[in-house]
């Protein structure tokens, strides 16, 4: 009686895992971009929860990693005139927000070099038990 006979398994391609430019520390609590988990910021850079993004509510960070700008424009948002960035994120490229460049009015020139990541696009690491 012959062997029987093997029936090869075609095998998957496997891709590169992927990679950011920054990785935050394990042992801190972050916001990883919800659609392909590249860190964010680290919670500790939350300035504020009570913003609003332009597809609902959105966080204000004082700095954030993997992201990508866009080219500044004029823009009236609900508390001014501000010259704002479209921030992506560099992995997926998906667009999350905004970088306040600049405030016209006095009272909203704390934004200024700060980030805006709407909440849709985030998501929680690390630690938040």
């Amino acid at each position: 009686v012959p062997p029987a006979r093997r029936h090869r398994v075609p095998t998957t391609t496997r891709l590169p895992p992927r990679t950011f430019h920054s990785y935050l520390p394990r042992s801190h609590r972050t916001y990883s971009c919800v659609h392909c988990r590249a860190h964010l910021a680290r919670h500790e850079e939350l300035i504020s929860k009570s913003f609003q993004g332009s597809h609902g509510r959105a966080y204000l960070f004082n700095s954030v990693v993997n992201v990508g700008c866009g080219p500044a424009e004029q823009r009236l948002l609900l508390t001014g005139l501000h010259s704002v960035a479209d921030i992506f994120c560099e992995s997926c490229k998906t667009t999350l927000g905004w970088k306040y460049e600049q405030a016209f009015e006095s009272s909203q020139k704390y934004k200024e070099g700060k980030f805006i990541i709407e909440m849709s696009h985030m998501v929680k690491e690390n630690g938040w038990d």
